[in-house]
């Protein structure tokens, strides 16, 4: 697996990914950030399996969870969450 740390704003986002081909097979979120319901980390980490890992494809599937779930991450943009990904799949 590959994994990263990225500081946010309002913690740290850490990141463990699995890629087959250039799609996310396998992705655990972790870190010391709020998510408002606690159980929507797991449903932001289903949305994520099968995404290609590209700045597009990512933001659309973070973006997407956010309108369908109405979960909050205070100070966590969809932005922090693909460039915590997309440094997990660099493997830096």
């Amino acid at each position: 697996m590959k994994y990263s740390e990225f500081k946010a704003p309002k913690g740290v986002i850490k990141v463990e990914l699995s890629l087959l081909g250039d799609k996310i097979s396998e992705i655990r979120l972790s870190g010391d950030f709020f998510i408002y319901p606690e159980e929507a980390l797991e449903k932001l980490e289903k949305s994520l399996l099968g995404a290609k890992v590209d700045f597009d494809s990512l933001m659309a599937a973070v973006k997407n969870f956010y309108q369908t779930t109405g979960a909050t991450t205070p100070l966590i943009t969809p932005e922090h969450w693909v460039e915590a990904i997309l440094k997990a799949a660099r493997g830096r």
